[in-house]
């Protein structure tokens, strides 16, 4: 069974454009609402997250879900914070700028009917 199981709900009467996942983290399932363009990156977060909490539990040292899941966000959270590259550059913003540059093009190739 993999660690992030995804069905997706019939009722997507609450939200537009988002659809409800079922994932599985630590063998809990949990329901999330999700755009469809955003799944695929949804799904490596729960994969990530799966396996650092295992990683966790499997040392031995942090029994309890609650503590094992605080002590993820905490390491995760460094690890976020410790992509900041020298100085003030902003490796998570950078990322979110480069994605609104692409959309933008995404957007201006859309409205050309003919490139050539």
């Amino acid at each position: 069974m993999s660690a992030a199981e995804v069905r997706e709900s019939k009722d997507t009467k609450d939200a537009k454009d988002a659809k409800g996942l079922q994932i599985t983290i630590m063998g809990r399932n949990f329901r999330v609402a999700c755009k469809e363009s955003e799944q695929a990156g949804l799904l490596e977060a729960v994969d990530y997250l799966n396996r650092r909490m295992e990683e966790i539990r499997d040392q031995g040292k942090i029994v309890g879900l609650e503590r094992i899941a605080i002590m993820a966000a905490l390491n995760i959270t460094h690890e976020f914070l410790g992509a900041k590259v020298g100085g003030d550059f902003d490796m998570a913003g950078f990322k979110r700028r480069m994605a609104g540059m692409e959309a933008v093009i995404d957007k201006a190739m859309a409205e050309q009917t003919q490139l050539f």
